[in-house]
């Protein structure tokens, strides 16, 4: 059976070490917003550094997920001081449960920040894609499916909530999934 990956890139406004309330604030609710995630009916792994390090992302061992990559857009640091980006990459057993994580609870209440501690980029913030069972989507396929979606809207390669495939790549419409607005940001 199919799994759905689930990629999320975005630009802080400032680095991840700046002392600032705000970057503080973020990065402290991070391991409870994972936690809870975690919890959650449908979810099946996210992305870990092999080590358990919380070091920069770029020279961190990933294991099957592969090196960490970013989309080209992204032209901010990457080292300790200077890293200012926060991704995700999961796996999900559908997307109602993944809609369920992503828009209720401890997530919800980050979401609802996030303008406050990511920059507009004019570029989409996530994307899904469909893997076979027993794959494991790396960063490098995140990234690659994220620019797809820029580049060419959703389809079956890449899309979002408001307009999502099956996994045999029809369109599907899930009653009560879907932001109210399918503006990428």
């Amino acid at each position: 059976m199919p799994h759905l990956a689930l990629y999320t890139f975005g630009v802080l406004k400032s680095p991840l070490a700046d002392p600032a309330p705000l970057t503080s604030e973020f990065h402290d609710s991070a391991e409870a917003v994972y936690r809870k995630i975690s919890q959650h009916p449908g979810y099946l792994a996210r992305a870990e550094a092999a080590d358990g390090d919380r070091g920069t992302h770029f020279d961190l061992d990933w294991g099957a997920w592969g090196e960490f990559a970013v989309p080209t857009w992204y032209r901010k640091g990457r080292t300790a001081e200077t890293i200012a980006l926060a991704a995700t990459l999961s796996l999900w057993t559908d997307l109602r449960p993944a809609f369920a994580a992503i828009y209720t609870g401890l997530h919800r209440d980050a979401l609802n920040r996030r303008y406050d501690w990511f920059e507009r980029t004019g570029h989409p913030s996530y994307v899904f894609w469909w893997v076979s069972d027993g794959v494991i989507p790396t960063w490098q396929d995140g990234v690659s499916r994220l620019e797809h979606l820029h580049d060419q809207g959703s389809t079956p390669h890449a899309f979002t909530f408001h307009h999502s495939f099956g996994p045999d790549g029809t369109p599907t419409r899930i009653k009560g999934i879907g932001p109210k607005s399918d503006q990428l940001r």
